[in-house]
């Protein structure tokens, strides 16, 4: 006999604004536990130091992860001129100085050298692993990291507010794998100045948005109401650019075993109207209900993920 899942059958995502100093797993804990989840996960690691956008999946909607994960992203970050540390940001040893403070229009002229496909090497004191292990373990224990430079996607970059001569933020819109710490490096390196991050705020994962983004602290207090669930977001939130065909029962029920269903002409049209380009990701519905995430191929839904809602 299969021995039966701890905790509930919940599945949805939370739009987490993680606090300050919190890690991303141990926020997952919390919410796992506060829904009695059978199974929880998160959508791009969040630094403990950072703050902002976290989102959480519960459930079934774990299985939409990886298209969440390579969602495009918006930042909020603060340089602190004169200090350059090992990590890049406040936390770590400072490694140089300098008395050089850019200014906000000396800021702006050089942003556009950091817009569009650019190459990034991201900071040794990162998640990358290095032979089986994590860069910043190494890091962290005195060796020389070296990683090789990646393309990384920088959609947009610009000043928001220089509060004095000491700090300037901008906001930043990118792509999957963009490394705020090493943008922050490498405009420092171009203006002259040593710099670091001394703060920073996810303010967008797709379609999570700070704006409807729910504190840890409200969570737990609708959770003392048994109330959690009016945070609970649909599966499909996830799925932001993958288009939705509609299916019959029928049709459902074959996709749920695993076998693939026949689209008449309007349906293909209509499906490949939708797709982003290489892409062949379908998501299939029933009554407003994920039934599968699909391929289409030759005029078929091939299913290859399957969801139990």
């Amino acid at each position: 006999m299969a021995r039966r899942k701890k905790g509930q059958a919940i599945s949805g995502w939370i739009n987490l604004d993680k606090p300050y100093d919190l890690t991303s797993t141990f926020a997952v804990g919390r919410i796992r536990r506060l829904f009695d989840a059978q199974k929880a996960g998160h959508a791009g690691t969040l630094d403990p130091l950072a703050t902002g956008i976290l989102p959480i999946a519960l459930g079934e909607a774990t299985k939409t992860v990886p298209f969440l994960v390579d969602a495009d992203k918006g930042y909020r970050f603060t340089i602190a001129w004169g200090r350059t540390t090992a990590t890049y940001d406040r936390e770590g040893e400072t490694i140089a100085s300098s008395d050089v403070r850019p200014t906000p229009e000396q800021v702006a002229a050089m942003l556009p050298a950091f817009i569009g496909e650019i190459d990034q090497v991201p900071p040794a004191y990162s998640a990358i692993k290095v032979d089986g292990e994590r860069a910043y373990d190494l890091a962290r224990a005195g060796e020389t990291v070296e990683l090789a430079a990646r393309k990384v996607d920088v959609f947009d970059i610009r000043v928001v507010e220089a509060p004095d001569a000491d700090h300037i933020t901008l906001d930043m819109d990118c792509g999957k794998g963009t490394y705020v710490r090493a943008i922050v490096r490498d405009l420092a390196d171009a203006l002259g100045a040593c710099g670091h991050v001394s703060a920073l705020r996810r303010t967008r994962v797709g379609r999570f948005r700070q704006e409807n983004a729910v504190a840890l602290e409200t969570l737990e207090n609708l959770g003392y109401e048994a109330r959690q669930s009016e945070a609970l977001l649909p599966v499909e939130t996830a799925l932001d650019d993958i288009p939705v065909l509609a299916v019959t029962d029928e049709d459902a029920f074959r996709l749920k075993q695993g076998r693939s269903i026949v689209l008449v002409p309007r349906q293909v049209e209509a499906v490949k109207a939708g797709l982003k380009p290489g892409s062949r990701t379908v998501s299939a519905m029933a009554g407003g209900t994920m039934v599968a995430l699909c391929e289409m191929r030759a005029g078929r839904l091939e299913p290859s993920r399957v969801f139990n809602l």
